[in-house]
């Protein structure tokens, strides 16, 4: 399990880091908003933790921003010492998964973030939206500006991971396993399947917007 912690707090960073770590937990830190938005458009994780009140950026605006500006929906567990119930409901709205209230047991953190990392990703979404592509998951159709895609149901699925996680990096492993299962198809197939994606997105005459970042994965930039 991979882990963002979003805390000002130097003393609690370090606590929590070093009980999760012990427990096999991959960790990594930013100490405010701004911070955590320019780690996850580098990266991906499998639950943010993050802190209300902190300089810069709060943690409310900060998971707004994760939702509506980088369509980020890893489960986000909120940690911090606001227990009213107009704090609990504005983190919810913002996009929060969980709210957990300091002081509190590392041991009951360590189970949230793992019932959270089971979750997945948040399903909530209809579209995805990002830049002039737009991917409807309802009717699994999807646009670039005014022209539509066309694109085949596993093509289709591809957009929907890379628009999920955009914008970070996607490998190749990643996207077999939710798109094959244990069912691995031969080598060339993925990379036929993002050829005809790309030439969708991007004609000759446009920029690439489907990029491959060879010995990592692909990338949308939009």
């Amino acid at each position: 399990m991979k882990v963002l912690l979003v805390d000002d707090n130097q003393q609690v960073m370090e606590t929590l880091t070093d009980y999760l770590e012990l427990s096999g937990v991959q960790v990594d830190c930013a100490y405010n908003g701004l911070s955590a938005l320019a780690l996850l458009k580098q990266q991906s994780f499998d639950v943010i933790v993050m802190d209300i009140m902190m300089p810069k950026l709060d943690g409310i605006s900060t998971v707004q921003h994760i939702r509506q500006e980088l369509l980020c929906q890893t489960p986000v567990l909120f940690l911090t010492a606001k227990d009213g119930l107009v704090d609990k409901e504005a983190a919810f709205e913002a996009g929060g998964d969980d709210y957990l209230v300091k002081p509190f047991a590392l041991k009951e953190l360590q189970l949230r973030l793992e019932a959270l990392s089971k979750r997945g990703v948040r399903q909530d979404l209809t579209t995805l939206v990002l830049g002039d592509v737009k991917l409807d998951l309802t009717s699994l159709s999807a646009t670039k500006g005014d022209r539509p895609l066309k694109l085949s149901r596993i093509q289709l699925q591809i957009l929907k991971l890379l628009l999920q996680k955009s914008p970070a990096v996607v490998s190749r492993q990643y996207l077999t396993e939710q798109i094959w299962g244990d069912e691995e198809p031969a080598s060339d197939v993925l990379r036929s399947h993002v050829y005809a994606i790309r030439n969708q997105l991007s004609p000759k005459q446009e920029r690439p917007v489907l990029e491959t970042l060879h010995g990592q994965g692909y990338k949308l930039v939009l």
